[in-house]
């Protein structure tokens, strides 16, 4: 049995994971005592709030002026995300460019004819607040999406723009619905996407229905998050999306990963792996550390987990085809043959790979099908090394460091 170690930092975990502890729910509750796994749960709930909050935020004003230039989401980490779920969701005939933006201030170019989304969920972040203070200079259009009382409201409120006030009721990596939904519904006001009503419920629906698959009282075996964790549990993993929706889902998970379990991950869109980064099922995590692999070693035993070669773990999301006649950037016939290539190269080298598959009618609700569950594992996956996912000591002396 692995024994606790302290780290540099403070932060006390386990190096081989603890799968008895996923499906003993006392054990969890006492690992996440800041509630992860229930502010995670939230996220079909949020999608409803949002989308309330923004009904009442006057965004109807955005289309007086007609339609932009431009569209600038200024945002940094899950609030950054939200510009990628935007331009994937809007897809590649959008009339307009759609640009996230993750530094401070806007683009150069930006000017009257250009409306800028700033989104934080402190509402004091410095990239959202420079983008919309420039964007106020430059006489862009501007939407803020925040907490109430911010200083983002405060600068949306010193030029007469729209604000939705997005009450913060979980960590930011936690809200990426709560900040999401507005972006959408500004982006609807301006004549850029389709989302409607019933598209925004079926979400909620969907994220719903996998919060209660995920629940912590659910076991291992009927768990697909406890199992995704488990199979990742050891290893570096590699998540690949098959399509723009799906690689925007990718990505989200290896944020995930990386704050919640502190894995390292590679992510991307298949596409571009396929162009190089495929070599690292060849390399000494992939064809040649399984070649070593011992399959009759204890996964318990510390000795042998120090002799083990790390392996890699590849998660596959594809987008399911669902929507054949949707706009694409490619055939969905090549997506298609790509995704099974891949699970071929690996099948054959023998590395691991989990597949899941979006469900859905429209393209934020297969996005969210892509986005529920890995979200559950990847605080699973730090529970499984008793980890606390809310204490990430490294973030906070980084903002320190960087502002001192």
């Amino acid at each position: 049995m692995a024994v606790p170690i302290d780290g540099t930092s403070g932060v006390v975990g386990r190096r081989v994971a603890d799968e008895a502890l996923l499906d003993d729910v006392d054990g969890l509750n006492s690992t996440d005592p800041g509630g992860m796994l229930r502010f995670t749960a939230s996220a079909g709930a949020q999608v409803r709030e949002s989308a309330a909050l923004a009904a009442d935020a006057n965004l109807g004003m955005l289309s007086d002026e007609g339609r932009p230039r431009a569209v600038v989401i200024a945002g940094i980490g899950t609030a950054g995300r939200t510009g990628d779920v935007l331009a994937t969701v809007a897809g590649p005939r959008c009339p307009v460019p759609v640009i996230p933006h993750r530094s401070s201030g806007v683009p150069g170019w930006v000017g009257a004819a250009d409306v800028v989304i700033a989104v934080s969920a402190s509402g004091r972040s410095p990239e959202a607040l420079g983008a919309a203070q420039a964007a106020a200079r430059r006489g862009a259009r501007l939407v803020a999406v925040g907490p109430p009382d911010s200083q983002l409201q405060s600068v949306a409120e010193g030029v007469r723009a729209p604000f939705v006030p997005v009450p913060r009721r979980a960590p930011a990596r936690a809200s990426l619905w709560a900040l999401t939904v507005p972006v959408l519904l500004a982006a609807r006001a301006l004549g850029l996407v389709k989302v409607n009503e019933a598209d925004l419920a079926e979400t909620a629906a969907r994220l719903d229905a996998d919060a209660e698959r995920c629940r912590p009282a659910a076991e291992s075996f009927v768990n697909p998050a406890k199992a995704l964790a488990l199979g990742l549990a050891g290893s570096v993993p590699i998540v690949w999306g098959s399509s723009p929706v799906a690689s925007v889902a990718a990505r989200r998970f290896g944020d995930t990963l990386s704050t919640n379990a502190r894995y390292p991950v590679v992510t991307g869109a298949l596409g571009e792996a396929g162009r190089g980064r495929v070599g690292l099922l060849d390399g000494v995590f992939g064809g040649l550390g399984e070649s070593t692999r011992d399959i009759f070693a204890d996964p318990d035993d510390d000795d042998d987990q120090s002799e083990s070669p790390t392996r890699l773990r590849l998660v596959l999301l594809r987008d399911g085809g669902l929507n054949p006649e949707d706009d694409a950037d490619e055939p969905f016939v090549v997506e298609e043959r790509r995704a099974e290539a891949v699970q071929t190269l690996a099948d054959r080298r023998g590395v691991r790979c989990d597949v899941i598959t979006a469900e859905g009618g429209s393209a934020l609700e297969r996005l969210a099908s892509l986005i529920s569950v890995p979200d559950f594992a990847s605080v699973y996956l730090a529970l499984a090394h008793h980890l606390d996912p809310m204490a990430v000591p490294a973030v906070s002396e980084m903002k320190e460091l960087s502002t001192t």
